[in-house]
């Protein structure tokens, strides 16, 4: 028995998905305890994020402070996207953008950005990438 066959898991998770899983991982985590808000990787859930980021705006914090909070929300975004659509997760040059079966790229990352700046959504980003 080899290593992928030993963990069927891994075998159907590419090694791009490992930070942006671990980015993810760590912010449910943190609104679960820091915000107390569970966020369960459903696409609803989005609508939450959404309104956390524009909180954050609200509240007038440079992009820089909060660079790492979006950057975990986006990957949260494109991990609701990997489950609900069968995306994969792919890196290039140290950038993470996501696949979906039909070949369409998305960028949840710098979506959380957008948001950030308000010119985007998670949430639609979801629901048009799980169309």
């Amino acid at each position: 028995m080899n290593a992928t066959s030993a963990n069927p898991t891994r075998a159907t998770r590419p090694s791009a998905a490992t930070k942006p899983v671990r980015w993810a991982a760590d912010t449910v985590a943190t609104m679960r305890e820091g915000a107390r808000l569970r966020l369960d990787y459903s696409a609803q859930s989005l609508w939450r994020v959404d309104r956390l980021i524009e909180e954050i705006r609200r509240e007038g914090a440079p992009y820089a402070a909060v660079h790492t909070v979006l950057r975990g929300f986006g990957a949260y975004a494109g991990e609701v996207i990997v489950r609900c659509a069968g995306a994969e997760w792919w890196e290039t040059g140290g950038e993470h953008w996501l696949r979906t079966p039909d070949g369409r790229l998305w960028d949840p990352v710098d979506e959380a950005r957008r948001c950030y700046e308000g010119d985007g959504s998670l949430r639609l980003l979801c629901r048009e990438a799980v169309r």
